[in-house]
């Protein structure tokens, strides 16, 4: 038998709530590390294998390694420990799950871009959990509802807030008692296995719409400086001495707009921007080609051994130039608020550190503001040159290591 979990009242309600009739989905939305996640889990399966046999369902992650993550690495032992037999497929995505004398199929689901909402097409579907639901397209997610048609099916979203204006706050949250879903709104206080000196920490690592979001669980806008936090006075560090175990690049290609590369090198486990080129061909008065941005990239490097330079995915034409010159070269990931976000993280954990000689890496941060007219958690497009680079960066970082830097996945525990 499973030890016994201690569960708030919160979390005690999502686990009992389909006993009744009265609702036909949940949202549980609010702080990180609320304990909303595994308490969701558990119910999900419970209620999967009490009401249905020979059924499939579906689990959807933002993308199946997070979904692993965040979800299934804890709750599978936990099954298998209250007497469940979990069977793992990882080459088809599946779990086979008997309990009671009865069998059903979970199928995982990565709902990360419009193409997603493909994947899932044409299944059929008794139940879907989707987790981290703010985070994935809107096609995918009703694909995803309209798979459910077995008669008894229910729906579970579970997310970290986002802005007001995004789509499932206005078409789910404010409409919940309209579409017979229950909405249960998560603080780090209904997770009992949190301590306080836990919840000090995660308060501390968060400000601005971070702070707001994340700790307080508020569906609140993007506003003011996008990096509040980082005072380059007081946070830029002097240049260590002493060699550096890897170097990178990272580049934001620019022909009529500034082009910023900037040079890391890790060191103690740190990564150090320790230089940077950047080139303005409005002040310049000329615009520079591929191969003179190559020769400069070049002479940033000055001999050391680049394990890799992580480029802008709509310089095409530079990033051939680069290859050809024997570099050997990511095209970044430009998913503006998941890079943010890791970047954001990164930077408060000392894991990325800009030094003092960076001077326009750090005059932009100093001047890099959300867009509050455009309604979504977009950056201004000024002075952001240099904070597309670093943010490519760190999600290339984030995505190698697959540690989940970036606050919406941080792992969670009940």
């Amino acid at each position: 038998m499973a030890r016994p979990l201690r569960f708030s009242a919160k979390q005690r309600k999502v686990l009992s709530w389909w006993y009744r009739d009265e609702w036909e989905a949940i949202i549980c939305d609010g702080a990180v590390r609320s304990g909303k996640t595994f308490s969701m889990g558990l119910s999900f399966f419970l209620w999967a294998q009490s009401r249905f046999d020979g059924q499939q369902f579906g689990l959807c992650g933002k993308t199946i390694g997070s979904l692993r993550r965040n979800l299934l690495a804890e709750l599978i032992p936990y099954l298998r420990r209250l007497g469940m037999t979990v069977g793992e497929k990882r080459t088809e995505n599946l779990l086979t799950v008997r309990y009671h004398g009865r069998e059903n199929r979970f199928l995982l689901f990565g709902g990360k871009d419009e193409s997603s909402a493909a994947l899932i097409q044409g299944s059929t579907l008794a139940g879907v959990f989707l987790d981290e639901a703010a985070l994935m397209p809107r096609s995918f997610v009703e694909q995803a509802i309209a798979r459910c048609s077995v008669p008894g099916s229910r729906l579970w979203f579970n997310c970290n807030p986002e802005g007001p204006q995004h789509w499932f706050y206005q078409e789910w949250i404010l409409k919940a008692e309209e579409r017979r879903a229950l909405r249960l709104h998560f603080t780090m206080e209904d997770n009992p296995g949190l301590s306080a000196r836990i919840r000090a920490r995660y308060q501390n690592a968060c400000s601005g719409v971070f702070y707001r979001r994340f700790v307080l669980g508020e569906w609140t806008a993007a506003q003011g400086l996008i990096y509040d936090f980082f005072d380059s006075e007081r946070d830029a560090v002097e240049t260590p001495e002493g060699p550096f175990s890897q170097w990178r690049i990272s580049v934001d290609y620019g022909t009529a707009n500034p082009a910023s590369f900037g040079l890391w090198g890790k060191k103690d486990g740190v990564w150090y921007r320790t230089e940077e080129y950047y080139y303005d061909s409005h002040k310049a008065g000329r615009q520079r080609t591929d191969a003179e941005y190559a020769d400069d990239l070049t002479r940033l490097a000055a001999g050391r051994d680049i394990e890799r330079v992580v480029v802008d995915p709509s310089a095409a034409s530079f990033i051939e130039v680069l290859r050809r010159r024997g570099f050997r070269v990511i095209r970044a990931d430009n998913a503006v608020a998941d890079g943010i976000r890791t970047t954001a993280d990164m930077l408060r954990s000392g894991k990325l550190a800009l030094c003092r000689g960076c001077a326009d890496c750090l005059r932009e941060i100093g001047l890099y503001c959300w867009d509050e007219r455009s309604g979504r958690d977009v950056p201004r497009k000024e002075h952001d040159h240099a904070m597309d680079e670093m943010r490519y960066f760190a999600m290339d970082l984030a995505g190698e290591q697959e540690c989940g830097f970036a606050a919406v996945a941080v792992e969670r525990r009940p």
